[in-house]
């Protein structure tokens, strides 16, 4: 599988510079730039369709400002959770969707994923801030147990809102 990384939403008019409000129709392009994606976005009224040499083309709308967003405890705080579970087999469950959710938040980068002779997978994720590699058995929960996680992760490591 090829992955591509395309930055997040300016929230900004490329052409205009204004920002884009909560709930606003925008449009967005996609440039091959040298082997590098580059990302513009367009207003509604400043868009006059895709340039020539664009890759790519979408309308999309800026999220409704909902006023709850999660306020989630510092990364070094969430690492150092990580860390401690490792080697913890009863809460391998809990290591990894930890994993997902730091790599979610780009803390960690998953780099690879092998089968392990025993019939397991393993995830092998780096972490930037850190330059530290980790290994992360692949322990897919069930739903329930996937709800009971979630609402774990929310209580340790989610505040209220901004």
């Amino acid at each position: 599988m090829i992955e591509f990384e395309i930055q997040r939403c300016t929230r900004h008019c490329v052409v205009t510079g204004r920002e884009l409000k909560p709930g606003e129709e925008y449009y967005t392009v996609l440039i091959d730039d040298g082997g590098q994606w580059r990302r513009l976005d367009y207003a509604s009224e400043a868009w006059h369709g895709p340039p020539d040499d664009c890759v790519a083309w979408w309308r999309a709308r800026i999220p409704p400002s909902s006023g709850t967003r999660k306020q989630w405890a510092p990364d070094d705080i969430m690492l150092h959770c990580f860390e401690e579970l490792e080697g913890d087999a009863q809460r391998a469950d809990f290591r990894y969707v930890l994993a997902l959710l730091m790599m979610r938040r780009r803390i960690l980068r998953l780099e690879t994923t092998e089968r392990m002779p025993d019939g397991t997978e393993r995830a092998t994720l780096y972490c930037p801030k850190r330059d530290a590699v980790y290994g992360v058995p692949v322990v897919l929960p069930d739903e329930a147990r996937l709800q009971v996680l979630q609402q774990e992760i929310d209580r340790l490591f989610a505040g209220g809102s901004s």
